[in-house]
């Protein structure tokens, strides 16, 4: 069921009875497009319908809509969705509160979950322990696998996912794991331990969310489990939520490469959006004086030969989108784990050939095009020579601005550009007019 109108329709007409066996048939992400839909009191619709179901909206919401749509409920029925949440998304949830929303929802959790939820808190947001789930399913290897399948009727529907099996010993500690499949396929009085994978592939709780999602892409698993220094399983990670940390990530150096904070959103404020904006093209500025100070040290050759000044947007133009090309590269590189400290040189070396050959490629071009302009060989000669330095240096420092940036620990996704622009066009301009004062006799 997709249709808006039928679905508010079907919760508006039904009795619960009804709800309750076919909600399942509605998408959350579809009812809530119909929700935002409807012009009354939310409430009439959203109190129809049961507590796991009102959880699953609150994890698909909007991170600003999640506290405005369980604060439509009694403080009782609060209780009761909370307790219907998985421990990472009611984390999640708490996570975009201050202080005072947050006191307001853990009044209504009973002790245990406020200790669970408190320990998550703890964690860096953006760490492994940060995003796991507490809901994971565990057994002893020396369990059968009839007790496993006995065991599962009763714990998979409160686990957050029962592909994988965690085999623990007596303290936790992760000695092994069952696919699910594997467990289906064996004789119920096979052991455990006979069909477990001893070689697990864990994060421990402390890595940084970007390189779980690494593990993840290389691997292909629908879940990974989280330990800590002690080997003791703490939670899991399953790939919906890297999903979610993957899409936030790349939004993120999308923005940052532009100069933009990546909480502002189209249908943001005019304030919001020149508070975010602002900044950075301040700093554009100052690196925008350097340029003209570098061009004003040549005013005498410009005065002189009048072309020039026509021709400078073109290196430095040319130089910026050369240097932008060879940035993005490194960057996503960067972000998804394909460069590493073995293989840097040899991704400089292809970089610096890059530029070579393509600086002599538009190098010739713009040679050709200086001389029929001007009349002058020498002239071509400048511009393509300048055309050819700048390319150079512009994938030099593409790659080597980012990667230094991510060794001193400041995000290469954030300043790399502004950086970048700054070196090709100050040496495009110091190339260009420089190449033109030393060949002025040549030239006049």
């Amino acid at each position: 069921m997709e249709d808006k109108n039928q679905i508010l329709e079907f919760i508006l007409e039904s009795p619960f009875e009804t709800i309750l066996e076919q909600i399942d048939e509605i998408h959350p992400v579809d009812f809530l497009e119909a929700l935002g839909e409807f012009d009354d009191d939310p409430l009439i619709i959203l109190e129809k319908l049961p507590d796991e179901y009102v959880a699953l909206l609150l994890d698909y919401a909007e991170d600003d809509e999640k506290f405005n749509l369980l604060s439509l409920f009694s403080k009782n029925r609060q209780a009761q969705i909370i307790s219907e949440m998985s421990s990472d998304e009611l984390v999640d949830l708490l996570g975009t509160l201050d202080e005072n929303e947050q006191n307001e929802i853990i009044t209504n959790m009973n002790t245990e979950e406020v200790e669970e939820v408190k320990t998550l808190l703890s964690y860096d947001p953006e760490s492994a322990g940060g995003i796991m789930a507490t809901e994971f399913i565990s057994i002893k290897e020396t369990d059968t696998v009839n007790e496993t399948i006995n065991y599962l009727r009763t714990m998979a529907p409160d686990s957050e996912t029962p592909y994988y099996i965690y085999v623990v010993d007596d303290l936790d500690v992760l000695k092994g794991v069952v696919p699910l499949r594997q467990i289906i396929v064996s004789t119920p009085d096979t052991l455990i331990k006979d069909i477990m994978i001893e070689n697990i592939i864990s994060a421990p709780v402390d890595m940084d969310q970007e390189e779980v999602s690494h593990i993840f892409e290389k691997y292909g698993f629908m879940a990974i489990p989280v330990v800590d220094h002690n080997g003791k399983i703490l939670g899991i990670i399953t790939v919906d939520d890297v999903m979610e940390i993957m899409k936030e990530e790349y939004t993120e150096d999308m923005f940052r490469l532009a100069g933009l904070d990546e909480e502002e959103k189209v249908a943001g404020t005019i304030i919001g959006a020149i508070k975010s904006r602002l900044p950075w093209l301040l700093v554009n500025l100052v690196t925008a004086t350097l340029a003209a100070k570098t061009v004003s040290l040549f005013e005498n050759t410009i005065a002189q030969i009048v072309a020039l000044a026509t021709f400078m947007p073109m290196v430095a133009g040319m130089g910026g989108n050369a240097g932008s090309q060879t940035l993005t590269l490194i960057i996503r590189g960067i972000a998804i784990g394909e460069i590493s400290y073995e293989n840097q040189a040899g991704i400089l070396k292809k970089e610096i050939a890059i530029g070579i050959i393509n600086g002599l490629c538009l190098g010739l071009v713009v040679g050709v095009l200086g001389y029929f302009w001007v009349g002058s060989l020498v002239f071509g000669f400048v511009i393509g020579t300048a055309m050819l330095l700048n390319l150079i240096v512009a994938t030099i420092s593409g790659y080597l601005v980012p990667i230094l940036l991510k060794k001193v620990g400041i995000d290469p996704a954030l300043a790399s550009a502004v950086f970048v622009t700054t070196v090709t066009d100050v040496l495009g301009f110091f190339f260009f007019l420089g190449l033109a004062t030393i060949m002025l006799q040549y030239l006049i």
